[in-house]
């Protein structure tokens, strides 16, 4: 029997401010000034519901915690969902993309 498609990936926007902290910094050597800074994920979750528990410190990635934004679906609601393989490399894809087009990016 195949398994239910119900994983998810998501990219957060970051506040500018994450730009201050050495390690995501010193992670992006080709960030571009004026480019967003952005988190990568995959959920088995809806991304909204991911959202709100990592603002809510519920297994937060510190920078979301600190610097999360909003969610940017326009970047990743077009492959959801997916099965749980597929979504663990779509979360790399994206991630390598979007450092490519310049963007700051953190993933866990």
């Amino acid at each position: 029997m195949a398994r239910r498609k119900h994983h998810n990936v998501y990219v957060i926007e970051l506040s500018k401010d994450v730009l201050f902290e050495s390690k995501f910094k010193r992670c992006n050597p080709a960030y571009q000034d004026g480019k967003p800074c952005v988190y990568v994920g995959m959920t088995g979750l809806d991304p909204d519901v991911r959202f709100d528990k990592h603002k809510a410190g519920i297994q937060a990635n510190s920078y979301v915690l600190k610097y999360g934004l909003r969610l940017l679906p326009d970047l990743y609601e077009g492959f959801n969902p997916m099965a749980y393989e597929k979504a663990r490399e779509m979360e790399v894809e994206i991630g390598i993309d979007l450092r490519e087009a310049g963007f700051g990016v953190w993933q866990a």
